[in-house]
């Protein structure tokens, strides 16, 4: 097993983690579910997450130690540790010491990040973070804040930061019909991409809803129950719009 870097010990609170991620990032990824989130997104798939308590309270250090075990098929693979949420930078102490650490052992790293929290990233985070997987949920301010319950603002100027340090993003956008599949709002999604410069990949992602049992477990009421996923023509539709704005997204690229 791989040694475990001398990193500063700092706690944070961990949901679960995925030994065996493939969408989260390149290659293979030891994929981080942190607990705590400020968003509340209407199509949320990991509601359990919201909370910052809802997790085990884990040491840095610990944590590097589970990572170290599944470094040599990380390295193999081509893969790494992608650090999820929730929304890791509720807590980004602890994503700092974990990142580092990760670059002792000489693994990748990306951040999956909404951007809301941005301006609580530090450049040494940053400068440990091999990817950005940004999520932008909506291009237009006033349906970015009904899908998630925040602004836009914010992941915006995220965005920008990102591309003023050349940092790698890949941008996610999840296509919900009836919600976030308005010709209107791809094309605002497309317009911010557009004007990125540090933008490695696009995906337009279909709605789904694996994680509605979690809602109804949590006596929260899910307000997309009666929402389908979309169909490939309406993927399609999207990715053509990604296109007429200079866009190639991953599916049609």
């Amino acid at each position: 097993m791989a040694a475990v870097p001398e990193v500063t010990a700092v706690d944070g609170y961990v949901h679960s983690v995925e030994t065996a991620g493939t969408v989260d990032g390149p290659g293979v990824r030891f994929v981080v579910f942190l607990a705590g989130c400020r968003l509340t997104c209407l199509y949320c798939h990991n509601p359990d997450t919201q909370k910052l308590g809802g997790g085990r309270l884990l040491s840095s250090r610990a944590l590097l130690q589970e990572i170290a075990e599944y470094k040599p098929y990380l390295m193999h693979t081509h893969g790494g540790v992608t650090v999820s949420g929730g929304e890791p930078l509720v807590q980004p102490a602890f994503v700092e010491a974990v990142f580092q650490g990760c670059k002792d052992l000489g693994l990748h790293t990306a951040l999956d990040t909404s951007g809301f929290l941005g301006a609580r990233a530090s450049d040494a985070l940053l400068d440990a973070t091999d990817l950005v997987l940004l999520d932008i949920k909506s291009g237009l301010p006033g349906l970015y804040q009904r899908v998630t319950g925040v602004p836009l603002q914010p992941t915006l100027e995220f965005a920008r930061r990102l591309e003023a340090r050349k940092q790698p993003v890949w941008v996610r956008f999840v296509l919900v019909p009836g919600l976030t599949d308005g010709e209107d709002n791809i094309r605002a999604v497309a317009r911010i991409v557009a004007k990125l410069t540090n933008v490695e990949r696009v995906e337009v992602l279909p709605f789904h809803k694996m994680g509605e049992h979690k809602w109804d477990e949590m006596g929260m009421e899910y307000k997309l129950k009666a929402t389908p996923s979309p169909t490939r023509e309406q993927l399609e539709h999207a990715d053509a719009i990604f296109r007429a704005e200079g866009v190639v997204t991953a599916s049609s690229g």
